[in-house]
């Protein structure tokens, strides 16, 4: 069995000593992976009629490729797992050189975990990518 601990996005905001001190601890406790969560732009709790995630549009969410990158440099063996990276917020090719070069560069750490994005996501939401 493989065991992961999920990176506090919205907990550890932008210090980047609490981000090392999560990462190097999740890997001296022994942990195989960091999973990382995806959202390029914030989610504004006002324009859903139900919402009822623990963040909203002012929580700090990591850039995933870019938080790996930091975590490969002050980590030796654990993984990084995204879930899921949203890849209709992103273009695709792209996504595949940086998750190519994430990969390379930690000596096969990474597992890619992409998805579309969930129905409770408004026209709104997507209108802003575009």
């Amino acid at each position: 069995m493989r065991l992961g601990a999920i990176f506090p996005q919205t907990e550890i905001g932008a210090d980047p000593s609490a981000v090392k001190d999560f990462a190097q601890a999740a890997e001296d406790l022994g942990y195989d992976h960091i999973l990382v969560f995806d959202h390029v732009l914030g989610a504004d709790q006002t324009k859903r009629d139900s919402w009822d995630r623990p963040y909203n549009i002012d929580d700090m969410f990591h850039e995933p490729f870019v938080l790996f990158g930091y975590l490969a440099g002050i980590t030796e063996k654990i993984e990084f797992t995204t879930g899921v990276l949203i890849l209709g917020q992103r273009q695709t090719g792209l996504v595949a050189k940086q998750a190519a070069e994430v990969d390379v560069l930690t000596g096969g750490r990474l597992r890619l975990g992409i998805g579309m994005d969930g129905t409770m996501w408004s026209t709104r939401h997507w209108a802003r990518f575009q």
